[in-house]
Formats: C-alpha cells, structure tokens, sequence
C-alpha cells in the first residue's frame, strides 16, 4: 500500500505522500502564482495545448520521422520514450504525488473541473490523480523539442516544436496539474533521455529487438 500523510488545510482536506510532503516542504505553494489570473479562454486554450498539442508533438514526431525515413533519429526518439516511462513508472507506483489543484487550497483544479468527460478521461490513466513526479508532460515534451531541433532539419516543425514545448510547461501549472518539482525532475529526466538516445543508443538497442535492426 501506498504510504501516507494526511494534513489538514482549510478549506479542503489535502492528502500528501511522502514525497509530496517533502516537496510542499520544499516549494510551499509557490505554484499558485501561475493562477494569479484565472480566464476561461485562457483556461480552454491551455487545456488543449495540454490535451492536443502535447499529444500532436510526440505523434506527429514519430509519423514524420517515418515518413522522411529518418530511421536512426526515430530509433533515438524511441529509445529516450522508453526511457523516461521506465524511469517515470517507479515513481508512481512506489512514490505518489497528489496533483495540486487537489493538494493546495490556493490552487483550483482547472482542467478537471473544465468538464466531467475531461476529467473521466483523466481518472482512466490516472485514477488517484496522484501520478505527478516527474511530470511526463515536461519529459517527453522537452525530449521531443531536442531531437527535433537537434537531430533534424525540419525547420518550421523546429519552431513548433519549442513553442508548444514552452506552452505545455506552463499549462502543466496553470491548470493545477503540476508541482515546479515536478516540473525541474521531468525536464531533467527529457534531457538525460535524450542524451542515452543519442550518444549509446546503438547500443541500448541492441538490447531491444524491435530497435536493433539496420538503420537506412
């Protein structure tokens, strides 16, 4: 069973693991500054970027990577996928973080109040809400902008890339999602994935079979 610690916070009743104790320790509630304003346009736009666009950056990497048969890059962007989610699951089993729109009561839980389809579909991967560090958003966002940027010569998709990368970050906060925590881990984990991919990922394949074949 998940360990935890219960604290109470008026007005709402804040459940924190371990780690997010440390981490509210840490921080405190610094992250509620992103919601100083709070608008719904702003709050449907940055739903969709979290929702859409996270999504479109890493599928659409992957198809044109394909389409433009560059196979040694989608082999890196693979290997650094697998590895954030390998690096990631451990966390969220063994360390839970509670979401802080339902962790801090300065902080509203914007995206899943948003509609309750939105938050069913939430609940379906992450039924506790508490599956925060090291946010995903961050790490496989920011290691799909550096391959992009680094690894290609797709020059509009280069500017796509950084500024949704830059927008997903802020939404991760804006919407209640994330901890700055969990947003640093997250980025830092991208970039160490990253570089695995590029500089041993010849050899990390080769320890994955459907990785190792021949590069075009």
């Amino acid at each position: 069973m998940k360990s935890q610690v219960i604290f109470s916070m008026q007005p709402k009743m804040v459940y924190f693991p371990q780690l997010a104790q440390y981490i509210m320790l840490l921080e405190g509630s610094k992250v509620s500054y992103f919601q100083m304003v709070i608008n719904p346009t702003l709050t449907y736009v940055s739903a969709f970027i979290y929702l859409c666009g996270f999504s479109y950056l890493l599928i659409f990497t992957f198809l044109l990577l394909i389409l433009t048969r560059q196979f040694k890059v989608l082999q890196e962007f693979s290997i650094a996928f697998i590895l954030i989610y390998l690096t990631a699951f451990p966390f969220y089993i063994f360390a839970p973080v509670k979401v802080t729109g339902y962790s801090l009561p300065n902080v509203v839980p914007l995206l899943y109040n948003l509609d309750p389809i939105v938050r069913e579909g939430l609940s379906v991967v992450d039924p506790l809400l508490d599956n925060c560090f090291p946010s995903l958003h961050a790490a496989l966002s920011v290691m799909a902008m550096l391959i992009v940027v680094f690894r290609t010569d797709f020059k509009r998709f280069k500017v796509f890339a950084v500024l949704v990368t830059l927008a997903i970050q802020f939404t991760i906060f804006y919407l209640g999602i994330h901890w700055i925590t969990d947003f640093l881990a997250g980025a830092l984990l991208g970039c160490l994935s990253y570089y695995a991919s590029t500089r041993y990922g010849q050899y990390i394949a080769n320890y994955i079979p459907f990785l190792g074949s021949k590069n075009s």
